[in-house]
Parts: structure tokens; sequence; C-alpha cells
């Protein structure tokens, strides 16, 4: 709470500033030269001043004229005359503009991340897309940028590919689409290795973060359930159950591609838990594949006779990242310290 009211301020005080830049520029014909002298004399008169360099005042400048573009060529002082709050009516000013934006959500993301929306996204709504993923995600500057570059709001009526339609009665089927995403990244797993049991370590470890990228109404059961048949004992790598699915939920990790023997081990996996473990009134079991990689046709084909719910999804470990992003994850030996 704190944190949102300090970056509040700091927004609210860079629109005024930017504002009144752009009125100074259209009443007096300010050049560049003139801003670059404004950062320059704030730096001989406030040594190590932060955030009033050259180009965050045109930044400050930049921001103002795209979200309070109705008081252009009008004093911002006039707009706020009569006010007790001037912050305040800056932020009415602002969210009367955007369409299905809360002020409290505007001002939640970062100065910096809201230029980087300003310069890379140009479409309302797949800024508003990404502010709403930064604040719900924790995304630091570095994590917007990535998921940008990825293009993840093109992708984002992509669905997990699944036998769900044929599978699950209809009123489920929505829900369960939306519960899982075709692709994971894992990206608090920083390692170089596609070992299974080294992932499913690193997500067990992580589970807080990796149930926050699944969705709503996942709650951890275990890794390595042990499911007794005769006298066999399997295991599954991690098994959740979803409050809005009202089911249990059982991922398989695999390295490399997925080959349709998965979908048989998953198969039999399902019947065991649906025969065993589900309670009454609960829905079938769901099962996930996650792999690092798989071809569509041979998923398709694979789930052609199957009668249970499941789908496959891939993952990207953080040696899936650039560079740049990888040095604010751990690095492997602090991982391996971590996984004892």
């Amino acid at each position: 709470m704190a944190a949102r009211l300090v970056n509040r301020e700091q927004l609210l005080l860079y629109f005024i500033i930017g504002k009144r830049l752009s009125e100074k520029v259209a009443s007096e014909k300010w050049g560049t030269k003139v801003i670059e002298q404004i950062a320059e004399d704030l730096q001989k008169e406030l040594p190590g001043l932060r955030g009033f360099s050259f180009t965050n005042l045109k930044n400050m400048r930049q921001f103002a004229d795209e979200y309070l573009p109705s008081v252009i060529g009008q004093s911002i002082t006039a707009q706020m005359q009569g006010s007790d709050n001037q912050q305040d009516t800056i932020s009415q000013l602002i969210t009367v503009q955007l369409e299905g934006i809360t002020s409290e959500l505007f001002f939640s993301v970062g100065f910096t991340q809201h230029i980087i929306l300003l310069n890379k996204c140009k479409d309302w709504n797949q800024r508003l897309f990404y502010i709403k993923k930064t604040v719900e995600n924790h995304w630091t500057v570095e994590m917007l940028e990535w998921q940008i570059k990825t293009n993840l709001f093109q992708k984002q009526g992509s669905t997990i590919q699944s036998n769900f339609e044929k599978t699950l009665p209809i009123p489920l089927q929505l829900n369960s689409t939306l519960a899982f995403k075709d692709e994971y990244l894992l990206d608090y797993i920083n390692i170089e290795t596609t070992d299974e049991r080294v992932v499913e370590k690193g997500i067990v470890n992580n589970i807080k973060e990796f149930i926050m990228k699944m969705g709503k109404g996942f709650s951890f059961i275990g890794n390595q359930h042990r499911l007794l048949v005769d006298d066999d004992v399997f295991l599954v790598d991690l098994l959740f159950y979803n409050r809005i699915l009202k089911c249990l939920i059982a991922f398989e990790l695999k390295k490399g591609k997925f080959r349709p023997q998965d979908a048989g081990q998953l198969n039999f996996y399902l019947n065991v838990l649906n025969d065993t473990e589900k309670l009454e009134g609960e829905n079938p079991a769901i099962g996930i594949i996650l792999c690092s990689e798989k071809n569509d046709k041979t998923v398709e084909y694979a789930f052609q006779k199957i009668s249970i719910p499941m789908g496959v999804a891939v993952y990207q470990l953080s040696e899936n990242l650039p560079e740049h992003l990888k040095n604010i994850l751990p690095d492997t030996e602090s991982l391996k310290k971590l996984l004892g």
C-alpha cells in the first residue's frame, strides 16, 4: 500500500511537470535546447538529483500529453482552479479519458513501465492489457519488456491443446480452457537442464510462483503423489485441486518433445485418481502434460480415443530468456543450494 501511494505521488508530480513543459513549448515556442538547459540547471542547483535528466523531462512531457490531451493549450492551473486537492483533480482528468481502467490500477504501474508502454504499444487495449498483467503479476521493467517482445497480448486468445470439448460437460469446458495456459514461463528456475526431477523440485520450492502463473482456484496437494495399484506404486509428479473446477489436477513433467506414450501414462494416472481419490460431488480429474516442445498433430492423434480430460502445454526455463533477464534471476549455484 505504501509503495503504491509513493508511486502515485511520483506519477502525479511527473504529470504536472510534463504538462507545464508542454504548455511552455506551445506558448513560448520552447525548443529542445531550452529543455536541455533546464535539466542542466537542475543538476547544478541540486547535485545528485535523480529523475530529472533531459530524457526524463521529455518522457514527462510525452506522458502528460498522452493522458491529458483535453488540457493541451489550456493552463493546468486553470483546470485545477477552485480545487482543494490538485492531485485528485489531476487523477480525475487522466482517468476520465481512459476506458476500462480505474485510477488505482493506473497509478499502480511505475513511470518507466508507462513510458515503455507508450513507446511500444500504440493501441490502448494492448496497453491496458499489459498494465493489468503488470499489476497482477508484479512484473519488473525487464519482465514487462520481455512479455511485450514475446507478443503476449497477441497470444492471449490461444488456448491449451486438449480434448476438453469432447470429454467435459459444457459448463466445465470454458472454465477448464481458461484455467490452463498453452505455455508456462518458469522464469524462477534458473538452470541449464531439462531433467524432469530438477524442474519438479524447482516448481515445488517456488510453488507460490507456480500457482500465481497458473491462475485462480489452485491448491497444491503434493509432488510425487503415490498411487497404489495392487502391489505397484506409481508417482504423479504434481497434484493440485482446483476449487473452481472442483476436481483434482495432475501435472506430468516431460523433458524434450511430447510423445504419444505420455498420454497413455497420464490416462492411467487419471483413471486411478478417479477410482481411488475423487470424492463424492467432485468432477473427474484433469491431467496436464508439461513438456519443452510438442507437435500439434501428434497430440491430436494421441488424444483421439481418450475419454478422460487432458491437455498438453509447453514450458520455458530461464535458459530460454535473454541475457538481461537472466541477471535478475537466481544463479545456478544459488538454486542448487535452494534445492539442497
